[in-house]
This record gives structure tokens, C-alpha cells and sequence, in this order.
């Protein structure tokens, strides 16, 4: 285990869709957690608020667009009876 820390502060740009940054695509699982919870403890107040405001707010826009979809798709459809031609007593 390296104790080494780059001192490059992260920005992150808006078009990121994660505040998480993958080190590396073949690392192992306990490596990606070890990475993840580094980056948690490391993390600044700030990046952490910006991480939860993106986070709630891309929560928020997919819930949107799903709403948008549902109502696009339906938007088509009527409900309707069978009509009964036959009144019975």
C-alpha cells in the first residue's frame, strides 16, 4: 500500500455524469473499494457538497424523464368500454 497522495486539486467538470473518479478499468473489486474509500476520506467539504448536489440533482432530472416518457407513451392511448347495444332487464 503506497501512502503517496497527488496534491492536484479535483475539479470536477459539469459534463461528468459520476463524482467518482475510477482509477483503473482492471483493477479488482477490494482494490476499486480501497480507491472509492480513499477518495471519500480525502475529499474536501466542498467536493463532497457538490458531489451531493449533482447526485440529488441528477436523481431528481431522471425521475423527470421518466415522468416525460410515461406521459409521451400514453399521451395515444384512451381508455374505452365495449359498447353494449343490447339493454337488458
Amino acid at each position: 500500500m503506497t501512502t503517496e497522495k497527488n496534491q492536484v486539486p479535483s475539479v470536477t467538470p459539469p459534463a461528468m455524469d459520476s463524482c467518482r473518479k475510477k482509477k483503473s478499468d482492471d483493477a479488482t473489486f477490494l482494490e476499486d473499494v480501497k480507491d472509492h474509500i480513499d477518495e471519500f476520506i480525502n475529499a474536501s467539504m466542498d467536493e463532497h457538497k457538490t458531489c451531493f448536489k449533482k447526485t440529488i440533482s441528477k436523481m431528481f432530472g431522471m425521475s423527470k424523464v421518466v415522468a416525460e416518457r410515461n406521459a409521451a407513451e400514453n399521451k395515444g392511448i384512451e381508455s374505452s368500454l365495449p359498447l353494449r347495444t343490447v339493454v337488458s332487464d
